[in-house]
């Protein structure tokens, strides 16, 4: 088959096992219901394609015309096997006759066990493939017999598909579909439908595009397929704007044009008030079903064929391709008239900017003073959080305005709120908009602010850092406060692609910038480029005091961001607990205008959390900085939240939920050139081949993450961890700072692997920059990895007894278990097995409160070798639940599945098994029925 199948792979997966199950003597059916263009007839060509010569094959499609007329089904499916009925007993050899001989009467029984029958039969010689397509236009006959076959296929070396428009199938039909196994057709996500696109673009798609036709299309196959058909050679480029709607031609907009237009007059404005007002709910069109004397029974008619989805008191349209193909081919009268009526019904003062986005529909030329009106709509709208009612608002108003540089700005308007709305690609799009009118001067530079930020957080950090840096140069000399950050949050692309050498070039411009008295919001940004520069030349004592002034400065300000970057300060001043403090801060007050900044703010709580040893509300942390940032359209957040989540699994032990998450996030991070997201990944598999006793391959992995080259770098010691060059350093899964933070575990790899003299010189940057913080989880991680590299036990001794002491003092139990261990098995080996007892004990209790089975089992076995067996564990109260216990059993008692909660929290399916084990023994349950009591 020459097409192929994108994002199909779980489907294609359960059909190939379908007919490999056959080949074995043993059938089964499918039935695929799903809307039109899903791919439904893609999937029985498949089918028909990979059973190939094994398979004899039966297949029609159910047609229209025919749908009306007694048995014409069966009439069509059996011809070719009609030749076996005289092989069949009596009754049911005599009632397939009078099919073929045209007498629609048959007992219904005796008929759907002849066909039954029938299959099985031609099914003696090999196995058989039936597959059914449109069965939504199949005689009622017909499908009950189909259907009473492939219930019973159990014993015959028989494959059935059905495949049928599940919005256009009423319920009577689907019923008669039950009983047979559904094969879900969700909509392609963002990775297939580029996919799909590029398969049909020879030239390609720009990332932008693909994302915005995907939205467009909702994931529809057969959609993006039209599209890709349809576009120009400038849309291509991205030099004119992308399509609103399917081609004229398409088929996809037929199916929805003849649904609609076959709907009653009342029943077509019952759905155009759904098309034209994206939030409309039950109140509204009550309302203006009343005003209009509409018969709200006909929406009933409206849902049946697939136009609008009823939830609760919302009425939505089921996807946007819908939307926007019945938007167009709507008389333009119609539309006007929703318009009007739907101007006139919201009334509330809430509802001001769509009440006058509606009235501005109706609008044929630009009207000043109705732009007016939008724009006071639309900033009532923004200040009250209703950012996709104000970005539509602005754009209207837009069009309507006519003076070019007061639209530009009611467009830079309209694209701020698209982004505060989570809409990052509609935001680059009307950006690009205003283009034209703003080529020079301060509305360029906040043009280029704005989309600077938005590839910082949504797209590559180095095409941001470019635009940040354009955006700096030109409000420099009108607005210095945004010009600074500007540079700050080029700073932090330079630090998200690990080019630091870059980051000391933006770090120069800004404190060209610096004056002698500074706002405090404003200096704390100076001095976050003056200690951050000190750390990055590995000055750390020269940057603890402008460091420890940003982390004094952000108490002087409400800025989210601001507190942010002093949140970054205190890390690297490792002030963990000031970290997560400032961190939470900003959480706390990331509302309205700088609710953007939250994902960004919950990645350094996670971090601080991680530090602290709080690795199950580092977790926490990160999964709502996942969620947020993908509501937000923050994918690159998403990204970094991913990997802390990985690197979190990774070192609690959990193989494979980490592995599940590092699947998630690597190829994204590779793709847009993510190096901090990129080296967690990297630390994260280096933890994993520890636990799998493959220190060579850890120690090799941890080596990608070098710094710099010496040449590059002022201050910077050559070392074999060090050693290669600016362009390592700057590819995807490199990052200096986070090479610095997985020294210990780097120092591990290379003890065990016998590389001293690299594991040597990797800890003395550490050690400099664990002496600069003076932190107690620093210092005992460094003098543990002194103790690993030790020449001799009284040294080893030392180090370890100061790793402990110190560990005591600081926040993170999981490390000073993992000393506690890593001590008693060098005490156990050096023959001292009752001094290793005591510390492998208490490594034992630790990992147990922590649920880290990988190294709980670690303890126990090191204990046994001791002459010690450790006691059973306790089991705990359903109050000592940890989040993610809680989380999980929450899901599975809403009814969630294994699978379902493992892809909801990125885990594996055997360590949600794990958990839900452990649940139903803290409980004192024994099932999901149970379970669901419990929480209700």
């Amino acid at each position: 088959m020459s097409v192929v199948l994108r994002g199909r792979d779980d489907q294609l997966a359960v059909l190939e096992d379908l007919l490999a199950r056959a080949r074995a003597g043993r059938g089964g059916a499918l039935s695929v219901l799903a809307e039109p263009g899903m791919g439904k007839t893609a999937l029985l060509e498949w089918a028909v394609h990979r059973a190939g010569l094994d398979f004899r094959t039966l297949g029609i499609r159910g047609i229209r015309q025919e749908s009306s007329l007694a048995l014409a089904g069966l009439h069509r499916l059996l011809g070719p096997v009609a030749d076996r009925i005289g092989c069949l007993p009596g009754r049911q050899a005599e009632v397939l006759r009078r099919v073929f001989d045209g007498d629609g009467t048959a007992d219904a029984f005796t008929l759907c066990t002849a066909v039954h029958a029938l299959l099985a039969r031609a099914a003696g010689d090999g196995p058989l493939l039936c597959w059914i397509d449109d069965v939504h236009w199949l005689d009622r006959p017909s499908l009950d017999a189909m259907a009473f076959a492939a219930r019973r296929l159990g014993d015959a070396p028989v494959v059935m598909l059905f495949a049928a428009h599940n919005e256009h199938v009423t319920t009577p039909e689907r019923d008669r579909l039950a009983g047979i196994p559904r094969l879900p057709l969700p909509p392609l996500d963002e990775t297939a439908s580029t996919q799909v696109l590029a398969d049909r673009c020879l030239i390609g798609v720009t990332e932008d595009l693909a994302a915005g036709l995907t939205e467009l299309t909702g994931g529809n196959p057969l959609a993006l397929v039209e599209m890709a058909a349809a576009l120009t050679p400038g849309q291509l480029s991205g030099d004119e704007p992308p399509p609103e709607t399917l081609p004229p031609g398409s088929r996809l907009r037929a199916v929805y044009r003849r649904r609609f237009f076959r709907l009653s007059p009342d029943a077509r404005r019952l759905a155009l008030l759904a098309v034209a007002d994206d939030r409309l709910d039950g109140r509204t069109l009550t309302r203006a079903a009343a005003v209009a004397r509409l018969d709200l029974r006909e929406l009933e008619a409206v849902r049946a064929w697939g136009l609008v989805r009823v939830d609760g008191e919302s009425i939505t349209v089921p996807s946007p391709v819908i939307r926007g193909a019945l938007y167009a081919d709507a008389p333009l009268s119609e539309r006007n008239a929703v318009h009007e009526l739907l101007a006139s019904v919201l009334d509330d003062d809430r509802q001001r900017a769509r009440r006058v986005w509606h009235r501005a529909a109706l609008a044929c030329e630009a009207n000043d003073a109705l732009a007016a009106e939008l724009c006071a709509a639309a900033a009532e709208a923004g200040a009250a959080g209703r950012y996709t009612d104000s970005s539509r608002a602005w754009q209207r108003a837009a069009t309507l305005t006519r003076d070019p540089d007061e639209q530009a700005n009611v467009l830079l308007a309209a694209a701020t709120d698209a982004w505060l709305a989570g809409r990052s690609r509609r935001a680059r799009s009307l950006v690009r908009r205003l283009a034209p009118a703003a080529r020079q001067g301060p509305l360029r530079g906040r043009a280029d602010l704005l989309r600077g930020e938005i590839e910082l957080r949504d797209g590559r950090p180095a095409a941001g850092r470019r635009l940040l840096l354009d955006a700096a140069d030109r409000l420099a000399g009108h607005d210095r406060r945004s010009a600074v950050v500007a540079l700050a949050y080029a700073g932090e692309a330079s630090c998200l692609n690990g080019d630091l050498r870059r980051y000391l070039a933006i770090a120069e411009r800004a404190a060209a910038l610096r004056g002698r008295h500074e706002p405090p919001d404003t200096e704390l940004l100076f001095a976050h480029f003056e200690g951050m520069s000190a750390t990055y030349r590995g000055r750390h004592q020269e940057a603890v005091e402008p460091l420890r002034r940003t982390v004094r400065l952000a108490d002087a300000t409400d800025d989210c961001a601001a507190k942010v970057w002093a949140g970054m300060a205190a890390q690297m001043l490792g002030d963990d607990q000031r970290t997560h403090e400032l961190a939470g801060e900003a959480v706390r007050l990331s509302i309205g205008p700088d609710a953007a900044v939250k994902p960004w703010a919950l990645a350094y709580l996670a971090l601080a959390d991680l530090w602290l040893g709080r690795y199950p509300s580092a977790t926490a942390h990160s999964m709502e900085g996942l969620r947020l940032a993908r509501a937000a359209g923050q994918e690159n957040h998403a990204i970094d939240h991913l990997a802390t989540m990985a690197l979190l699994a990774a070192l609690q032990g959990d193989k494979d939920t980490a592995r599940v998450r590092l699947d998630a996030v690597s190829d994204a991070a590779a793709r847009r050139v993510l190096a901090r997201p990129g080296a967690f990944t990297t630390w994260a598999l280096a933890c994993l081949e520890l636990i799998e006793e493959r220190p060579a391959d850890a120690a090799g992995r941890l080596r990608l993450m070098s710094p710099p080259s010496p040449e590059e770098w002022p201050g910077a010691r050559a070392c074999r961890f060090a050693r290669s060059d600016s362009l390592m350093a700057r590819t995807w899964h490199a990052h200096p700072v986070v090479h610095v933070m997985a020294t210990p575990h780097f120092v591990e790899a290379a003890v065990r692997c016998d590389e001293r003299t690299g594991a040597r010189q990797a800890l003395e940057v550490f050690d400099r920059w664990a002496a600069s913080t003076r932190n107690a989880v620093r210092l005992a991680l460094s003098h543990r990895c002194h103790a690993l590299l030790a020449r001799d036990d009284a040294e080893a001794d030392e180090h370890f007894r100061e790793a402990l002491r110190l560990h005591q003092r600081g926040d993170s139990a999981f490390e000073m278990a993992r000393t506690e261990l890593l001590y008693g098995r060098r005490l156990r080996r050096g023959r001292k097995p009752r001094a290793a007892r005591e510390h492998l004990r208490n490594a034992l209790q630790i990992f147990e409160y922590y649920e880290a089975e990988h190294w709980t089992e670690s303890a126990r076995a090191e204990l046994r070798a001791a002459g010690e067996t450790a006691p059973a564990s306790v089991p705990k109260g359903a109050e000592e639940l940890t989040t993610q216990q809680h989380q999980i059993a929450r899901l599975a008692a809403e009814g969630a599945t294994n699978r379902e909660i493992a892809a909801r929290l990125f885990l594996s399916h055997r360590t949600v098994d794990h958990h839900l084990r452990n649940v139903f023994v803290r409980l004192g349950i024994r099932s999901r029925v149970e379970l669901a009591r419990f929480f209700s």
